[in-house]
């Protein structure tokens, strides 16, 4: 699935591990208001629309296909990268084999490391709780939605049925059984030293229990020119939950991608 919105730099968006495209969506008018990307929205195969890979499924093979996707739309022309949890690592992956093209990287919640274990995480937290909301929800909905809401009111249980939830439903089982199974870069992008000297922007939650907030200053070492935001009262979802926040990020970050010369 591959969907494109607006005109000017591409800009490709990578959604995260058991979502789909339409998880950032909610970010497309404060892109649309900057006036300089041709935004193009993908589903990672195995998710939303897009049929699971044929062959390992791992990390590696998600990175290989995403690279062949970007070849394919655009050549060796520039483009921009924005990416949320999983699809922030792919992201920091595809940065590295683009190098001379990429302009600019916007990461929401990202994965630094893809082992759990080796993510320093807070302890989980949750800011606003509405009781009676949770007794109208099935069982299944109430999970899924406490599994990750820091935030937990009518409001925002809306936004997440409406961008987050149907990813879920829809992400293939399979797929996801086989990416568990090869769930790593060699080397991590972290621990590369080459530097890219692009506009790097990056949103977290403090509260955000999944990847943390802390891994993503580590970053600086390959990102001389990076932003880092930590936004209160919100977790792994902080573009749902602080949407006005990221979205005042997302314009920063914006002006700054416009600002560097094309020619590298």
């Amino acid at each position: 699935m591959h969907k494109i919105h607006g005109s000017g730099l591409p800009l490709f968006m990578i959604h995260g591990n058991g979502v789909d495209h339409r998880i950032l969506l909610p970010l497309d008018g404060a892109l649309a208001e900057s006036g300089i990307f041709e935004r193009h929205y993908i589903d990672l195969p195995g998710f939303g629309e897009s049929d699971p890979l044929s062959n390992a499924g791992g990390l590696p093979e998600l990175a290989d296909w995403l690279e062949s996707e970007i070849h394919s739309i655009i050549g060796d022309g520039p483009f921009a990268v924005l990416g949320n949890s999983m699809g922030g690592l792919l992201c920091q992956e595809i940065a590295d084999r683009f190098e001379d093209a990429v302009q600019g990287i916007f990461l929401i919640a990202p994965a630094v490391y893809p082992d759990s274990e080796q993510r320093t995480l807070p302890e989980r937290a949750v800011a606003i709780h509405d009781q009676e909301l949770f007794l109208s929800l099935s069982k299944r909905d109430a999970e899924l939605f406490a599994d990750v809401a820091v935030i937990q009111t009518r409001e925002a249980w809306e936004e997440f049925s409406k961008w987050v939830l149907p990813g879920i439903l829809s992400a293939n089982l399979r797929a996801m059984a086989k990416l568990a199974k090869r769930y790593f870069l060699e080397p991590l992008p972290l621990h590369r030293e080459n530097q890219l000297s692009i506009p790097v922007s990056i949103v977290c939650g403090r509260d955000d229990h999944v990847t943390g907030f802390e891994d993503p200053q580590r970053l600086t070492l390959r990102y001389p020119d990076l932003h880092l935001k930590i936004i209160e009262s919100a977790g792994h979802n902080v573009h749902i939950e602080q949407p006005a926040l990221v979205a005042h990020e997302i314009r920063a970050w914006a002006e700054r991608v416009q600002r560097l010369p094309l020619s590298k």
